[in-house]
């Protein structure tokens, strides 16, 4: 009886270190989101006006670039508030829009996500998108529209179960 006692004891010991052992030893799981990455598949030409909290902004270069920083394309303004600019086959969204008006030191910021849209304004609206997103960890769909929504304030009323009502552009700064 005593030695079945000291059995018993001995497993139940041993059992109770091998629990409190692996306890600390699980794998962390890290979720991987994966995105499709989006490029232009043929050049593509955007469009768009380009306004500041003044009114409309007639003079400047505006800057296209990469997720790397590295400038893919650029158009000058030219004594008119729209611009038209070719972004070459082959960039790989997201691309960032940039101008910098004359005699204002906040430089002005698009964010494109999307290939399907040509029309991109560029204002102090967007600028705070893009702003916001980036500070959310990167130009992401999800940080755009949580940055959009934020930014922008649109009504509970003007929204639905499915998303905006009305011109989904607008509603979002421009930002598409």
């Amino acid at each position: 009886m005593k030695m079945n006692n000291k059995i018993i004891k001995s497993v139940f010991t041993f059992v109770f270190i091998l629990v409190i052992s692996a306890c600390g030893q699980q794998k962390e799981s890290k979720t991987v989101v994966k995105t499709k990455v989006r490029s232009y598949q043929q050049i593509k030409i955007l469009r768009g006006e380009v306004t500041d909290a003044k009114g409309p902004v007639v003079e400047g270069v505006i800057k296209v670039k990469d997720s790397e920083g590295k400038v893919v394309a650029s158009t000058q303004l030219e004594n008119s508030r729209h611009y038209t600019v070719n972004i070459p086959a082959g960039t790989t969204l997201p691309i960032v829009l940039s101008i910098k008006p004359a005699n204002q030191t906040e430089v002005l910021q698009a964010v494109i996500i999307s290939t399907a849209i040509a029309k991109y304004d560029i204002s102090t609206m967007t600028t705070k998108i893009a702003k916001r997103a980036k500070a959310l960890g990167g130009y992401t769909h999800s940080n755009m529209i949580v940055a959009a929504d934020s930014t922008v304030g649109v009504l509970e009323s003007n929204k639905t179960s499915t998303g905006f009502r009305g011109d989904p552009t607008k509603q979002y700064g421009g930002w598409h």
